[in-house]
C-alpha cells in the first residue's frame, strides 16, 4: 500500500533572525491563547530561538536520548514476548524518529507526523510547527493566511495523520524568560570583558584649537599600537577610574537561568554546581531524573499502543494482532554486580552464569591443606 503526503508542503518563509525580549513572549502568548482562530507561529519561533541554548539542548538530550536508546518489544496478551513482530516493528526505520516527535510533543506542545511510503519504504515527516493549531486541529499552508485544512476531519487522520498533544503550550514556553535573561547578561558580560582590562583613557585639550583636537583624537587611536606618544606643554594625558566591577552580577544571573532550566528539564541540578556538589546530591538527582525518564516511556507506551500500532496495522506495516508495546526492562549491570558479590559468602553462584553474565571465565576456587583442615572438610586439593 502506497501513499504520498496527504498535506501540502508549507509556504517557506524568509526567517529573520532577531534579538527576542520579554514584550516578544507576551505577544506570541496572545496569539496562541486566543479565543478564535489562534496562531502558534510567533511561539513557535521564538521556541526555536530559546532552542539553541548550549545547556538547554544538552539536558533535553540527555534526558530523551536515554528513551530512545532502551529496547522494546511487543508482548502477547499472555505476556510474553512476541520475537518476530518485535523484530518486524524495529525494521521500521521511522520509529525512532516517531519516538522523538512524542517526547517533543511535551516541550513545543504539539507534534504531527505524517507518514508515507513512496517507494515502498515507510518514511515519515514532522509538519513544522509553526504552521499548525493543535487546540482547533488546523494546518495552515501559509502561516501568516487564515486559509486551513481541519487535519483531524481528513480520512487520513489516525492512519496516515498521527497527533502528539500535550494539552498545553509546551515545557519551552516556562523556560523562555530564563533563556532570554540569560542571552542578555552574556551579552552585557561580553562587552564587559571588552573594557574590564582596558581603563579609560581622556586628554585636556584646547577644543577650540582643530588642529590640536585633531591631534588628540589620532593620538588616543594611536594608544592601540604604540606605547609611546608625544604631547603638548598644554595638554594633558591621563588614565580614568576602569570598571570597578569582574561580572559577578552576570555570573549569578547566568547560574540561576542555567539552574531553572535545569529543575524544569531534569528536575534537579546535575552535574553543574561543582563548588558545592558532592557525591550523594548526584545520586540523589540522578534518582530524580531517572523518574523523569520513566515517565517519558509510560508516555510513549501509551501513545504507541493508542495510536501508532493501530495506524501501523491500519495501513499494513504490522499484521493483524493484539499485541502490546512496552519497553523491554533495562537491567543495571553494576547492582546485579553488588548482589553477586554480596551473596557468594552465603551461597554457590553457578560458574557458567557469571560467565555469561559478566564476560568473566571463572571456575571454582582451590582449596589447600590449611584452608581445608580450617573449613572443616576432609576433601581438599592440592
Amino acid at each position: 500500500m502506497k501513499k504520498q503526503n496527504s498535506l501540502p508542503k508549507p509556504v517557506r518563509k524568509t526567517i529573520t533572525k532577531t534579538s527576542r525580549d520579554i514584550a516578544d513572549w507576551k505577544r506570541a502568548q496572545s496569539y496562541a491563547q486566543r479565543a478564535e482562530s489562534p496562531k502558534f507561529y510567533l511561539l513557535q519561533d521564538i521556541y526555536d530561538t530559546v532552542a539553541d541554548d548550549a545547556l538547554l539542548t544538552s539536558q533535553v538530550n540527555n534526558r530523551h536520548e536515554r528513551t530512545v536508546a532502551t529496547p522494546f518489544e511487543l508482548v502477547n496478551p499472555d505476556g510474553k514476548v512476541d520475537d518476530l513482530l518485535t523484530e518486524q516493528l524495529k525494521g521500521i526505520a521511522p520509529v525512532p524518529d516517531i519516538i522523538k516527535a512524542m517526547l517533543d510533543s511535551e516541550l513545543y506542545g504539539c507534534s504531527l507526523v505524517e507518514l508515507s511510503n513512496p517507494n515502498g519504504i515507510p518514511e515519515i515527516y514532522i509538519v513544522p510547527r509553526q504552521n499548525l493549531d493543535p487546540v482547533c486541529g488546523r494546518f495552515y499552508p501559509d502561516q501568516y493566511l487564515n486559509c486551513f485544512i481541519p487535519y483531524r476531519e481528513t480520512a487520513e487522520y489516525g492512519k496516515w495523520i498521527l497527533e502528539f498533544n500535550s494539552g498545553h503550550l509546551g515545557l519551552l514556553n516556562k523556560t523562555v524568560p530564563h533563556i532570554l535573561f540569560k542571552k542578555f547578561a552574556q551579552s552585557c558580560w561580553s562587552e564587559l570583558c571588552e573594557i574590564y582590562g582596558i581603563p579609560p583613557r581622556y586628554v585636556k585639550t584646547n577644543t577650540q584649537d582643530e588642529q590640536m583636537l585633531a591631534r588628540a583624537e589620532q593620538m588616543l587611536s594611536d594608544m592601540g599600537a604604540a606605547a609611546a606618544f608625544v604631547i603638548d606643554t598644554n595638554e594633558e594625558f591621563q588614565f580614568a577610574q576602569g570598571v570597578s566591577t569582574n561580572g559577578d552580577v552576570y555570573a549569578n544571573l547566568i547560574r540561576l537561568c542555567n539552574n531553572e532550566v535545569s529543575m524544569l528539564i531534569s528536575g534537579a541540578i546535575i552535574g553543574q554546581d561543582t563548588e558545592n556538589g558532592n557525591y550523594s546530591k548526584e545520586q540523589s538527582s540522578i534518582g530524580m531524573l531517572d523518574r523523569l525518564i520513566e515517565s517519558d516511556r509510560r508516555m510513549v507506551e501509551t501513545y504507541m499502543n493508542a495510536v501508532v500500532i493501530p495506524a501501523f496495522t491500519a495501513i499494513g506495516w504490522l499484521p493483524q494482532n493484539s499485541c502490546r508495546f512496552r519497553f523491554a526492562a533495562v537491567e543495571d549491570p553494576e547492582h546485579t554486580w553488588q548482589l553477586v558479590k554480596d551473596i557468594l559468602p552465603y551461597k554457590d553462584v553457578d560458574n557458567d552464569w557469571l560467565t555469561e553474565k559478566f564476560g568473566i571465565p571463572v571456575k571454582d576456587k582451590q582449596l589447600s591443606l590449611e584452608s581445608g583442615l580450617a573449613a572443616g572438610t576432609d576433601r581438599f586439593f592440592v
